[in-house]
């Protein structure tokens, strides 16, 4: 199984006291969305979509003694970009296979340094992945406020399309005005 294609780790099974604060970041983060979906879509940037092919080196990690539970597997991550982004990445993947065949589950950060578009600079991406029973799900995104140098108020979602061996990027991005 491709680590992009890691999924769902189970259901929540999260203590009494955890609930009230995991229930009050969810409502954080959905009033935020909301705000945010609600801007004029003249406020909004145009995107850009950006293509192109990448190469990863995936390297488990020791497990670290007293450090989270040692079931949940922990790798770096080595990338190359070609195509309209030329850069490299390096970040760190945290993963969770269960005991259903095709059910997993990873989140990664990686840190991307290069340029995109003939624009140089860095950001970082965010990575979200799970898979129920074999149906993949994925999420790739800039992480707010991470654009430096020409990628200042970069914004934008990542694909990863891996067919035949061969791993695969579209980025669809924009690059806004970074005071909002």
């Amino acid at each position: 199984m491709a680590p992009y294609h890691m999924a769902r780790a189970g259901k929540n099974r999260g203590s009494a006291a955890i609930q009230p604060l995991a229930q009050g970041c969810l409502c954080y983060f959905a009033v935020s969305a909301l705000a945010w979906a609600c801007r004029r879509v003249d406020e909004m940037p145009m995107s850009t979509l950006a293509t192109g092919t990448f190469e990863v080196k995936i390297i488990p990690q020791a497990a670290e003694e007293n450090v989270g539970d040692p079931l949940v597997g922990r790798m770096s991550l080595d990338k190359e970009f070609h195509g309209e982004l030329q850069a490299v990445s390096k970040g760190q993947m945290l993963a969770v296979r269960t005991g259903i065949e095709g059910s997993a589950g990873y989140v990664a950060i990686e840190r991307v340094v290069g340029s995109l578009a003939g624009r140089k600079g860095s950001f970082a991406l965010q990575h979200s992945g799970t898979m129920r029973r074999g149906a993949p799900s994925l999420l790739v995104t800039v992480i707010p406020d991470s654009g430096t140098d020409e990628l200042v108020g970069l914004d934008g979602k990542m694909a990863i399309i891996i067919a035949d061996g061969v791993h695969r990027y579209e980025f669809e991005y924009s690059i806004g005005d970074s005071r909002e």
